[in-house]
């Protein structure tokens, strides 16, 4: 049995038909199209399927889809003003804190939603913050200087 599921994604209306059992990361990856949430541990331990919901950052591969009804979902494609980049985005390309770019989507969103809540966090905050994302490539050092540089220009 399917159930009908709007929400908002990246601030545009969306419908869709899912499962009772669906996940938002196979609704966003495999009905909507939407590939910067990564599907890799599938058990909510990795961070790289992070997405925002009203504003909190979640693991989508662990939350039913069904729980966003009438929510604003965004994803890395929902940052920025038109062909402005986020702050965040520009911060991470000028800090060469992206290798692969596998983890960036979700080290981005949840680092949002810290600085949305927190404008002046401590690298320990931010450390605290991004815990849940693996990064398998860079190491934290650059993805730490990279948020800190926003958090600084918030000052």
């Amino acid at each position: 049995m399917e159930y009908a599921l709007s929400f908002s994604l990246n601030g545009k209306p969306v419908q869709v038909a899912v499962k009772a059992n669906s996940s938002l990361l196979d609704v966003l990856r495999n009905q909507l199209f939407v590939t910067s949430p990564k599907k890799s541990c599938d058990t909510g331990d990795c961070g790289s399927c992070a997405v925002l919901i009203d504003g909190e950052a979640v693991n989508s591969c662990i939350t039913l889809a069904l729980t966003v009804e009438g929510k604003k979902v965004t994803t890395i494609e929902g940052l920025g003003e038109g062909n402005q980049i986020h702050p965040l985005q520009q911060a991470f390309h000028e800090h060469y804190a992206a290798q692969c770019g596998f983890c960036t989507p979700g080290v981005i969103l949840v680092a949002k939603a810290l600085l949305d809540k927190n404008p002046k966090p401590t690298r320990e905050e931010v450390t605290e913050a991004i815990s849940g994302n693996l990064c398998r490539c860079t190491g934290y050092v650059k993805i730490i200087d990279a948020i800190m540089a926003v958090a600084w220009a918030n000052k």
